[in-house]
């Protein structure tokens, strides 16, 4: 896996939102993220290939619909540059509220 193309599937911010939901271990539809990113189909479709693409997620399809979850097979260190940007986005948000 290329470290390059994690750090640039991370960079953009419907991606990294993306992420973060995913990231909870469990199975989320194409549906469930258009809705809580506020994204289309395709725009939603088109980030999580990029995703995809880069081994941090992986697919199955459910009917008409794709669902999506953390790539349990991702290496460690790639696990954790993702888990770096989360918690950096996490603590964004706080610094940000206060």
């Amino acid at each position: 896996m290329d470290v390059s193309l994690v750090l640039s599937a991370l960079a953009e911010p419907t991606r990294l939102a993306a992420i973060q939901i995913v990231w909870d271990g469990g199975e989320h539809c194409v549906c469930e993220l258009m809705q809580r990113l506020e994204a289309t189909q395709s725009r939603m479709s088109r980030h999580m290939g990029v995703l995809k693409a880069a081994g941090l997620v992986v697919d199955r399809r459910d009917a008409q619909w794709v669902r999506y979850r953390r790539n349990p097979n991702l290496p460690h260190e790639l696990a954790a540059i993702v888990d770096a940007a989360l918690v950096a986005l996490d603590g964004g948000s706080k610094r940000a509220a206060a």
